[in-house]
């Protein structure tokens, strides 16, 4: 769920500007799931901006206090989510932890690294959630070792009915800055697409793994 239009579409018009977010509607790209998509989103590009990086910061930090209230813990997934989950932890004088696909196969073996003690509130942050398997697998490690949480924020949601469907079964609350809803309508409205291929974007979203070029 987006909160704020206003926040929803500058982060869109960022993530656009430096190109975070891209838009091939004649050469999709082919997403690991082998979906083809006319869009690809890396929003670790953002911490390459520091001035567009100390917006999001704040942004989320901010959102993390009005919606959960300060949290004992932060935790960023690995590995997008890392580099702007310690940002927002340290805006808001909290610990960092992240928290890995799986453990690791050698060492310690952890799948979490950092401290966490049982019972401690955490809120999750995430770059990008497309189905939320991913991020949802980590809140499933972060329960496992009984940590309470208390929600999860990300930057930008593709905002997929399954994503929807994932969340409720886990009952975890999601927040995000933006979404693609607001970036194909700021795109069209700045002119980085124009009305066909927004037709084309609204299109893909309604079945995105049946969608072809």
């Amino acid at each position: 769920m987006v909160l704020n239009k206003d926040t929803a579409k500058k982060s869109a018009e960022l993530l656009l500007q430096i190109n975070a977010i891209k838009l091939e509607l004649e050469n999709p790209f082919t997403w690991a799931s082998g979906w083809k998509s006319p869009i690809y989103c890396d929003n670790r590009i953002i911490l390459s901006y520091p001035l567009i990086r100390n917006y999001i910061r704040e942004e989320m930090g901010k959102q993390v206090e009005n919606l959960f209230g300060k949290p004992d813990v932060i935790a960023g997934v690995a590995t997008g989510a890392i580099g702007i989950g310690m940002l927002v932890a340290e805006y808001l004088g909290l610990p960092f932890i992240y928290v890995r696909p799986e453990a690791k196969a050698h060492g310690r073996q952890n799948q979490i690294e950092g401290k966490l003690e049982a019972n401690q509130n955490v809120v999750v942050i995430e770059d990008l959630i497309s189905t939320g398997k991913s991020s949802l697998n980590a809140v499933d490690a972060l329960r496992a070792h009984d940590a309470n949480i208390k929600g999860m924020l990300a930057i930008f949601s593709y905002g997929f009915d399954v994503a929807d469907q994932n969340f409720a079964k886990k009952n975890i609350e999601l927040h995000t800055l933006s979404s693609y809803d607001y970036l194909i309508e700021q795109a069209a409205e700045t002119g980085h697409i124009k009305e066909a291929q927004l037709n084309t974007l609204k299109d893909w979203k309604k079945n995105p793994s049946a969608w072809k070029p």
